[in-house]
């Protein structure tokens, strides 16, 4: 009963929460995919931190694995 009043008065919370979360989903999922890493790819898609985790994944890990790669390369 109290789940039901409080999705009907604060639906645009659950709007907004979605409007953040998908872009940050889909490129990290999108990164995930092209650099073929599977476990982080089925992580991103099934755990929901509202974009927390695939922040971290964009602008951490592959930022990381990307200066590895040129250090490595020349």
């Amino acid at each position: 009963m109290y789940v039901e009043i409080f999705v009907k008065q604060f639906w645009w919370v659950f709007l907004l929460i979605a409007l953040w979360t998908l872009p940050w989903k889909a490129v990290a999922l999108w990164k995930a995919a092209r650099r073929n890493e599977r476990g982080w790819f089925v992580a991103l898609l099934l755990i929901n931190t509202m974009g927390l985790l695939e922040i971290f994944y964009i602008f951490v890990l592959t930022k990381q694995a990307n200066t590895n790669n040129t250090t490595t390369h020349g």
